[in-house]
């Protein structure tokens, strides 16, 4: 079911908005292009509500990973299983996000690209032990950069897109300038 189908049932274009930015893999970079060129929502407020419905799940994975993993781990398929993912996600993790830990986690979740926002920066966050307070404000400006990146580009097109390639460089630039 598409969330076109969910408003033509009666769901407010609003609430399909929301929902859909916070689902893995979808989340605000396609729940703002949803909104503001299906929808028509006004950009500020197709803004507002994808940002945080794609937040209201990070909290939950932050907190829930690690006793559901440990939940889990009790059943031995299952603990070799995690062991031998956490050694090799951390042995072969991602350099930035290693050498650079918050900054690269900032950088990783900015980028907007499938597979690189929210839901898996908070498995990043829990897999490289990264304290939650600083995570989760990590993540929600990755999510703030993500979500203007996209609403450039859901605006401008082309040059919108000039302009948000533009920022994401020059803001990596300065976060690697500052370290």
């Amino acid at each position: 079911m598409t969330p076109q189908d969910l408003v033509s049932r009666g769901m407010s274009p609003e609430l399909a908005v929301f929902i859909t930015s916070m689902l893995p893999i979808i989340e605000l970079r396609g729940a703002l292009p949803m909104a503001i060129n299906l929808f028509k929502i006004p950009w500020l407020k197709a803004f507002l509500i994808a940002y945080i419905g794609n937040l209201v799940p990070v909290p939950f994975i932050l907190w829930l990973l690690k006793p559901i993993v440990g939940i889990l781990s009790k059943v031995k398929f299952l603990d070799t299983f995690f062991k031998w993912l956490f050694e090799k996600t951390r042995r072969k993790g991602n350099k930035v996000i290693e050498k650079y830990e918050e900054i690269g986690l900032l950088a990783f979740v900015a980028i907007p690209l499938p597979g690189t926002g929210a839901w898996t920066g908070a498995l990043i966050a829990f897999l490289f032990g990264l304290e939650f307070k600083k995570s989760f404000l990590v993540i929600s400006l990755g999510v703030l950069i993500a979500g203007v990146i996209v609403t450039c580009l859901c605006l401008l097109g082309w040059l919108g897109a000039i302009i948000a390639g533009a920022a994401l460089i020059l803001l990596a630039i300065l976060g690697f300038w500052k370290l």
